[in-house]
């Protein structure tokens, strides 16, 4: 079974509930860090916590007992807040103020959809970057205008804060932390299990605002197997719309439609994303994945990891390389 080299040193997740809450939001930590999992060891430890006494009542007729009160997060490493039931109400003190001490010790705060007021309202996201449900964003910016909220994005990864938009990005947000902790193949196979893809990037659009149906545009579909299959090779719009069988203008408009961004945007996407398998799962070196990836130089495949992920290859390397 493939390890991280260095395992987290803190593997203790507590999640907030509240009464009325939302049981989806709620549900995606559970899942990703509650549920046993022996074939992983080590594996997070899981608990619920609560102001409110208990038992709380949440969406569809559930009560949920909570394992216990904000002592709890006095020794977490990732608290999560699965969603916040008033977006109105400032959060209750004895949150805020739980959060902000975890905060200081170094402990992980995540939000999932609207549980970004909630970390919004302890100031530790002031001058970060944030998102949130996209209905949400235009409230929580003018809420506190000193975040800078970004609707757009499936989660924003800050180190030590992360949000996440709507409900499933919430799914996202949690592999990634997995990803973070245990590296690429085990958080493949949690994926398995849950039966949804292995990894969004968090810079994905929330939604696609006109999305086009698989054989949209005379076989876009079909198109990008082809083009997914000849990342490595030199793909200019004109050699890519004549695959496609359109001019280049009806190209770059139905490629937008269908993939919610410009071919080369997506292009650059897919390369990101096999270059990080590669430097993850083998032991080839730098220039080597740049030109498998298709970047063709080191230096290019340095410049879009700079961009794109913050770091360079050889870190990101250092940071998610397994051994077997």
């Amino acid at each position: 079974m493939p390890k991280l080299v260095t395992p987290p040193q803190n593997l203790d997740v507590a999640v907030i509930a509240h009464d009325g809450l939302a049981m989806f939001e709620f549900s995606i930590p559970v899942e990703v860090f509650g549920l046993p999992r022996p074939e992983f060891d080590p594996w997070y430890r899981f608990a619920v916590c609560a102001v409110e006494p208990g038992p709380l009542r949440a969406t569809g007729g559930i009560r949920i007992e909570v394992d216990g009160g904000m002592e709890l997060l006095e020794t977490a490493g990732t608290i999560v807040v699965p969603g916040w039931k008033n977006l109105d109400e400032p959060a209750p003190a004895p949150i805020v103020e739980a959060l902000v001490r975890a905060h200081a010790r170094g402990a992980r705060l995540v939000s999932i959809c609207s549980g970004a007021f909630l970390l919004a309202d302890t100031g530790l996201l002031a001058g970060r970057r944030a998102t949130t449900h996209w209905t949400h964003a235009e409230r929580l910016q003018r809420r506190h205008p000193e975040i800078r909220v970004d609707a757009d994005v499936l989660y924003v990864d800050e180190g030590q804060v992360l949000t996440s938009a709507g409900s499933a990005a919430g799914l996202d947000l949690c592999l990634h932390l997995v990803r973070r902790d245990f590296g690429a193949a085990i958080a493949a196979q949690v994926a398995k299990r849950l039966v949804i893809y292995p990894h969004r990037d968090g810079g994905q659009a929330q939604f696609i605002e006109h999305p086009a149906t698989a054989r949209a545009g005379g076989g876009l579909g079909r198109f990008m197997d082809w083009l997914g299959g000849r990342l490595a090779e030199d793909l200019t719009i004109d050699a890519m719309a004549r695959e496609a069988g359109m001019s280049r203008r009806t190209f770059l408009r139905r490629f937008q439609e269908h993939a919610g961004m410009a071919p080369h945007a997506w292009v650059v996407r897919e390369r990101l994303s096999r270059a990080r398998v590669l430097l993850e799962t083998t032991d080839r070196s730098v220039e080597t994945v740049a030109f498998d990836s298709g970047f063709g130089t080191a230096a290019t495949l340095r410049h879009h990891f700079r961009r794109a992920i913050g770091t360079s290859p050889q870190d990101y390397r250092r940071r998610f390389r397994m051994a077997s």
